[in-house]
């Protein structure tokens, strides 16, 4: 896992993981399907944090809250489905 500060907002049918980093955000946006299953459905990253694993770090932050509130994800975004393909020890929580 990757040093990065990853914050959560979540709202009652959407949220998003956030980076924050010299003046740049970059973030994952989901979609609540229902109690137990979310929509990974976009990842950004400004051209200006190329590099630096915040894509990545979105992504595990993601897969560790699935963990820890038992909630599956449908990817939906390209870049997260690559990522599941690069990591299949994290296939547990996508559907």
């Amino acid at each position: 896992m990757t040093d990065l500060n990853v914050t959560k907002e979540d709202g009652e049918r959407k949220g998003r993981f956030v980076v924050t980093l010299d003046g740049h955000e970059a973030e994952l946006t989901y979609s609540r399907m229902n109690a137990t299953t979310i929509i990974a459905d976009h990842t950004g990253v400004p051209e200006a944090l190329g590099g630096r694993r915040v894509g990545i770090a979105l992504v595990e932050a993601l897969v560790a809250d699935a963990r820890a509130e038992g909630y599956r994800i449908v990817p939906l975004c390209p870049f997260v489905k690559a990522q599941l393909f690069r990591h299949p020890e994290w296939s547990d929580v996508f559907v």
